[in-house]
């Protein structure tokens, strides 16, 4: 006890670990940039998406009942659960809006990839220019992706520095439907589960909210002058 009370004195908390990850890019700098320009400074006749696909999302029925929360306790599910398959989840975050665009596959390759860049391309106006973020997954960089850039040079792809997925806007609105829909759910078959994210999306697409960078440390920032435009 003597222990405990010294580090509450103190505010120390040893037990605590924390993870990072560095990136081993020597283009960070640079693509970095070039993502944060998209992001400042985007350009006035294009649309910016932040692309990406959350992967084998479980569809689990749990065994037990859910306990709901009550006062002084907090919400129980059960050790079990049954597992019924898995599907994964592609969104496009428009960086102007908010707003995103989805669809499920059961499976995560280049050929679906580039499925779901079609979408995105019927999804605006007419030769509409559009600048897409991603992260630099082989899929994503597939000579399949390639034909499709060069059959549509509207279409320009920017990628992510490796270990850097942080920097895809996409992956915040993916944290968030983890922990409203996925983590906290109860799906009798894929199909379900299929459903409830689809009309989650179309829930959120109602009120959406875009992102607002800031940074903890402005002195460690990358500077406004090494910024792009992104084009």
């Amino acid at each position: 006890m003597m222990v405990a009370r010294v580090w509450r004195k103190h505010a120390l908390r040893p037990h605590r670990l924390e993870g990072y990850m560095a990136s081993n890019d020597p283009d960070f700098e640079t693509k970095a940039a070039e993502i944060i320009g998209l992001y400042l400074h985007r350009p006035q006749h294009a649309a910016v998406f932040c692309v990406d696909e959350k992967t084998a999302s479980q569809a689990r029925d749990r065994k037990d009942p859910v306990l709901p929360l009550s006062p002084g306790r907090a919400e129980r599910h059960g050790f079990e659960y049954f597992r019924h398959g898995t599907l994964s989840l592609y969104a496009a975050f428009n960086t102007k809006t908010g707003e995103v665009l989805g669809k499920t596959a059961a499976r995560h390759t280049s050929a679906e990839f580039v499925a779901f860049l079609t979408d995105i391309v019927a999804n605006q106006s007419r030769g509409k220019e559009i600048r897409v973020i991603a992260d630099n997954l082989s899929t994503h960089k597939s000579a399949l992706v390639k034909d499709f850039l060069a059959a549509h040079p509207k279409v320009r792809l920017r990628v992510t520095p490796t270990y850097a997925s942080w920097l895809n806007q996409v992956e915040l609105w993916f944290s968030k439907i983890e922990r409203d829909v996925i983590a906290r759910g109860v799906f009798t078959s894929v199909v379900d589960l299929k459903r409830k994210l689809m009309r989650y999306m179309r829930h959120y697409n109602k009120a959406p909210k875009t992102v607002k960078w800031k940074y903890a440390d402005p002195s460690r920032r990358i500077s406004t002058q090494s910024v792009g435009t992104g084009h």
